[in-house]
């Protein structure tokens, strides 16, 4: 080995000015990562709190649902109500405080998460949140109308309920976008009461629809749903045509009461994982607008979908209610669902296959909206993959002997690969990089050195602008020219697959739709066919219906919402 010169020792040894830089760095360091790990404790305990609060109220709600769902249990609705109202008071009141105290409060910064929170969702918020006040005007009519008999509680919970709709809509809609920074665990455990009593509403509101459309002991057949829900309790019935008109017209408003609460627990759990969350203001932040282009095909073919549904749907439902009961109408409805699901489902897998082969990349930005979004799609569709599954082991076990069976096979079958492929393309979609307009890839021009140099996708490359163009300059404004011809037919490329996604997507938006409509205001297939009724009994396949349909009635709505950003993002 050689020896070492005085000019390799320099380059080995680092100088004093650099230890003491290095050792400054090191200091600094040390000290953030001192204060870092505290903060990020009390976050996670904050969380801890918060959550297992949430839960316990959670519990509570529902075993008490569950207990007075049954008449053998001791467990009746007043006490019920009496827990909702006093949940739906208690979160009233902190609503009442964060937007007089805590949102008036200098924040640490004024943040906001641009992606929660989005306007059509907020605007849905409202529509449900209308309809579920004429809800309650509704039940109090009815509920004036058997005083006699019925408990004061069922006058004063629609009151609590309408008063706290009210208070919930506003405070959502002018909160939901916070990034809290002060009163952090206050914040977190009022948040998680807020989405607790929203779930607690939700199943309360569940469990009266799934009893109002269960069919009764002696009637396990099919056919026929008798309602036993809503015609009173205890004795206490509808004598007056004023109160059976209340009374109708309230269980069809039952979707909506059902989608607000469940909607109003979306935007508390973001803002719940929002709070404390520092966010990069000069990240960048993509916001976009909701556009209709010209749009033919796949709005042709959704509305035609739409109309279909609509019209199978009414005569649906006259069959079933009508004396003379036939199958005929229950035939059609197979033969409609297994048609627009097979279309749906081509639709799906056409979407994905275009998404597989372009070239935009991921959106890897940490997005809790987005992560809800994708959680619930996935969660909310176990309950129809639970009950197609169900079907499809009671009807070959009974060998499909019928036409009717073959029918519901197939439709059960549908199921299954129509949500599949559905989920897929919903979730490449929400997790792609927006498709950029004309003007994102217009040439960007920067000074340097007097002269101007042209630089391509400024998203990517304007920071690097000024090094690039110092050391190749020339070389770039001569790939310029060279590669435009290209970029010409790449945007033309680019154009028919956005168009293709949006066609795709505005068309599945409206099946989703008539297919949030169709189980969402009384059609129950499940029971009226007879079939998975006869093979596991009443009890039973009451259970599994009552538990799968709520989930995939929420999925086709949260579908829709999910099919809007991604058209939006196309």
């Amino acid at each position: 080995m050689g020896d070492i010169g005085v000019d390799d020792i320099s380059t080995v040894m680092p100088t004093s000015s650099e230890s003491d830089a290095k050792f400054e760095k090191t200091s600094i360091d040390d000290n953030i990562s001192t204060h870092a790990e505290p903060l990020v404790l009390m976050k996670k305990g904050g969380r801890l709190f918060s959550g297992l609060l949430g839960l316990n109220v959670l519990l509570l709600a529902s075993v008490l649902v569950s207990s007075a769902a049954f008449s053998d249990v001791a467990v009746v609705e007043r006490e019920v109500l009496s827990l909702l109202c006093v949940l739906m008071g208690l979160t009233a009141c902190w609503m009442i405080v964060y937007l007089t105290w805590t949102s008036k409060k200098k924040n640490y910064r004024n943040l906001k998460d641009s992606h929660a929170g989005p306007i059509w969702l907020k605007v849905g918020l409202v529509v449900f949140g209308v309809c579920t006040l004429v809800l309650d005007v509704l039940k109090i009519g009815k509920s004036a109308s058997l005083m006699h008999c019925e408990s004061p509680i069922k006058i004063i919970y629609p009151i609590f309920q309408g008063v706290f709709v009210v208070i919930q809509t506003y405070f959502l809609w002018v909160a939901s976008k916070d990034c809290v920074q002060i009163h952090t665990n206050l914040t977190r455990c009022g948040l998680m009461l807020t989405l607790s009593t929203n779930l607690s509403v939700w199943m309360t509101a569940v469990t009266d629809e799934s009893l109002h459309q269960t069919p009764s002991n002696d009637n396990s057949s099919g056919g026929h749903r008798m309602l036993r829900a809503g015609g009173g309790s205890d004795g206490c019935y509808c004598e007056s045509a004023a109160c059976e008109t209340f009374e109708t017209g309230y269980y069809y408003l039952y979707p909506f009461n059902i989608e607000y609460c469940l909607f109003a627990s979306a935007l508390s759990y973001v803002m719940w994982k929002n709070v404390g969350r520092v966010i990069n203001q000069d990240s960048h932040f993509t916001h976009h607008s909701l556009r209709f282009p010209r749009l033919f095909v796949g709005l042709a073919c959704g509305v035609g979908i739409f109309v279909a549904g609509l019209v199978i749907f009414i005569m649906y439902e006259i069959d079933i209610g009508s004396d003379n009961y036939s199958e005929q109408a229950l035939k059609m409805f197979y033969i409609f669902n297994i048609v627009a699901l097979s279309l749906m489902s081509l639709s799906s897998l056409a979407c994905t296959i275009i998404f597989r082969f372009d070239n935009i990349d991921a959106d890897r930005h940490k997005n809790p909206t987005r992560s809800l979004d994708v959680g619930l799609l996935i969660i909310a569709a176990l309950g129809k993959y639970i009950i197609s599954y169900f079907s499809i082991i009671a009807i070959i076990a009974k060998s499909a002997e019928k036409y009717m069976d073959v029918l519901n096979l197939v439709y059960s079958l549908l199921i299954l690969v129509q949500l599949t492929f559905q989920n897929i393309f919903i979730i490449e979609g929400l997790h792609r990089e927006p498709i950029h307009d004309e003007h994102a890839d217009q040439h960007h021009t920067v000074e340097h050195n007097g002269g101007q140099e042209v630089y391509i996708n400024t998203v990517a490359t304007a920071s690097q602008g000024n090094h690039l163009g110092a050391e190749h300059g020339h070389e770039v404004h001569a790939n310029h020219h060279e590669t435009q011809p290209h970029s010409g037919s790449r945007r033309a490329h680019m154009d028919l697959k956005r168009k293709l996604i949006k066609e795709f997507s505005l068309f599945l938006l409206l099946c989703n739709i008539i297919f949030w409509i169709i189980p969402a205001f009384g059609a129950r297939p499940e029971f009226d066919n007879g079939r998975e009724l006869n093979f596991y009994g009443n009890t039973m396949w009451a259970a599994i219906v009552n538990i799968g349909l709520p989930f995939g009635i929420f999925y086709r709505l949260h579908a829709v919402a999910s099919l809007l950003e991604v058209y939006v993002i196309s």
